[in-house]
């Protein structure tokens, strides 16, 4: 097994150096840094409006941060250090949103920090946070002040019990009683994308599709020695000679003629390959599926019916997103989407989800694999523009090659509702396999 993979690195090298390389970590930085005050700047202004909130109180300890934290501090902050609070107070669009900071820093000059009166060069401390914190409250005077509790959506439910216990008594009844659990304030503002993601964002999912292209084909794959783990753990290092995370442990999965195969399998000539790869760079993530076919002898292209099986899959996704409009529910998108699919004789399911600063992201589900009567609450959630989504969905065919056995076709690929709601990918869509000759 040593040398098989020597032999892969060194036949997947050549095509490796094809596939572009992200920028260094200090110039994603400084570009990630740019995207927070974009963030701070224009989108969290006019969702403090949309959902009627005068004060936004964001606070964590160290190593319970808020799932909102990593959105509205720099990249290279990466705890709450102690205790972090965040105050955004709207003063009207005259005046803006004022962003305060007690404790955790002025994230690159987008906060202005509170400091002690008594000695403005030590860290603020419990009792002195409180303090400074009822003291700005009172002189705002705010009518709503939005704190992040949900009992249906994580992301915006990011309080802790204790920290809303200290959190009240620190402010006390009066200003508690105007407490809102904003849910849809954190939701939408790690949901929304800024136009200059984009950009860089196709460059990752060129990456992504570069590797699974590598990944099924013959220089990473020999059949009848190659097995799916030995797949999985080479994407893995990939990622990680990269200098990128994965989100989730990648899968490789196979479909064989006249047998169910479960586990760690050897690749062999006719299968049907699946892979599930998602990486983390930059602050984003990514989810794909792709399928792949390893050609038996004397083939040259892939048999009749496994393509019609692609193209079932193709066009349900073309059903989902021709229903993916601003202001629908994700439950109506899947009732409407499933409808459709019925009705052109398609068998399949559809599990889409939104996708952005975390893999499985802030936003409206489009039902769950387990769950197409739709999701209660959290597929309630309208479609905005400016968001990411994955269109995650498989479509089972019968294929006339394997004498009718059903091949399932599971697709997922990472597309964008523009600002004017129109849906497209990211960066393109799969419509053949990838070969393995």
């Amino acid at each position: 097994m040593k040398s098989l993979w020597i032999s892969v690195f060194l036949a997947s090298s050549a095509a490796a150096q094809e596939i572009p390389r992200l920028p260094s970590l200090r110039e994603q930085a400084e570009i990630r840094q740019g995207w927070l005050a974009e963030r701070l700047e224009t989108v969290l202004p006019r969702l403090l409006r949309e959902n009627h909130v005068d004060m936004w109180i964001v606070q964590m300890s160290e190593y319970s941060e808020d799932p909102v934290f990593r959105a509205l501090t720099s990249p290279t902050r990466f705890a709450a250090r102690r205790r972090s609070i965040f105050v955004f107070f709207d003063r009207g669009p005259e005046k803006g949103v004022e962003r305060l900071a007690l404790g955790g820093g002025d994230q690159g000059g987008l906060y202005q920090t509170v400091r002690d009166p008594e000695d403005p060069s030590r860290e603020l401390y419990l009792d002195v946070q409180w303090r400074l914190l009822r003291q700005i409250v009172e002189e705002r005077k705010p009518e709503t002040i939005a704190i992040d509790v949900s009992r249906t959506h994580a992301f915006s439910d990011g309080l802790a019990s204790g920290e809303r216990e200290l959190l009240e008594t620190a402010l006390g009844p009066k200003w508690t009683a105007r407490f809102v659990p904003a849910e849809l304030l954190p939701l939408y503002y790690l949901a929304i994308r800024t136009p200059s993601m984009l950009p860089h964002y196709r460059m990752m999912m060129q990456v992504v599709h570069g590797l699974i292209a590598t990944a099924f084909s013959s220089e990473v794959i020999t059949p009848g020695v190659t097995t799916t783990t030995d797949v999985v753990w080479w994407l893995r290092q990939q990622v990680h000679d990269r200098a990128m995370d994965s989100w989730f442990q990648p899968s490789v999965e196979v479909q064989r003629k006249g047998k169910e195969l479960e586990g760690e399998v050897v690749i062999e000539r006719g299968d049907v390959l699946h892979t599930d790869f998602g990486i983390f760079a930059m602050g984003l993530a990514t989810d794909t599926q792709h399928m792949g076919y390893v050609l038996r002898e004397g083939e040259t292209q892939v048999p009749d019916g496994l393509k019609k099986a692609l193209s079932n899959a193709n066009r349900l996704q073309d059903i989902v997103m021709g229903q993916m409009r601003p202001g629908i529910s994700g439950n109506n998108v899947l009732a409407e989407s499933l409808a459709q699919m019925h009705r052109e004789g398609i068998e399949g399911r559809i599990y889409n989800h939104p996708i952005g600063d975390h893999g499985h992201g802030a936003g409206p589900l489009i039902g769950l694999w387990d769950r197409q009567e739709g999701v209660p609450g959290r597929g309630d959630v309208r479609l905005i523009p400016s968001m990411w989504h994955s269109i995650e969905l498989y479509a089972e065919t019968p294929v006339p090659e394997w004498d009718g056995q059903k091949v399932r076709i599971a697709l997922e690929e990472d597309a964008a509702m523009t600002a004017d709601g129109r849906m497209e990918w990211i960066l393109s869509r799969q419509e053949r396999f990838h070969l393995v000759r």
